[in-house]
């Protein structure tokens, strides 16, 4: 993957204009805690954080031909999941929801259609089986 389709970090300003959005969306003390996990990581951490998504969403690329049901792209989605560890914990549902925002807002969706044109609906399928699997 090219340093073109690696998923980009937003500025500090479209970070708070999210936090924003989702206060209002979502329960608004999980975003707080959320924002302050992110906010205390030092840059070197950060970098970290965002280089370890790169890899998952590249290891997804290239086990799309897979199949989003296969062990390979479900083990990616677990991958995915424990990451998802560095920001909050989300529940099922929350899962979901996120893989769902992936392709339902337009500026997510632009960052996956960056990578890959076929990401984020793999992603949102991918992500379906593998919460359905964990009922």
């Amino acid at each position: 993957m090219s340093q073109k389709g690696l998923f980009k970090g937003f500025s500090e300003e479209e970070q708070e204009q999210y936090a924003k959005e989702a206060e209002q969306k979502y329960d608004p003390a999980t975003v707080r805690e959320s924002n302050r996990k992110w906010k205390a990581y030092p840059k070197e951490k950060k970098d970290a954080i965002l280089a370890e998504g790169n890899q998952i969403y590249a290891d997804m690329i290239a086990a799309m031909p897979k199949g989003a049901s296969s062990a390979e792209v479900q083990a990616i989605v677990e991958r995915w999941r424990s990451h998802m560890d560095y920001f909050w914990t989300p529940n099922l549902d929350q899962l979901l929801g996120l893989a769902n925002m992936y392709n339902d807002d337009p500026k997510f969706k632009a960052n996956f259609d960056n990578m890959h044109p076929k990401l984020a609906g793999f992603m949102r399928e991918a992500v379906t089986i593998y919460v359905e699997s964990k009922k």
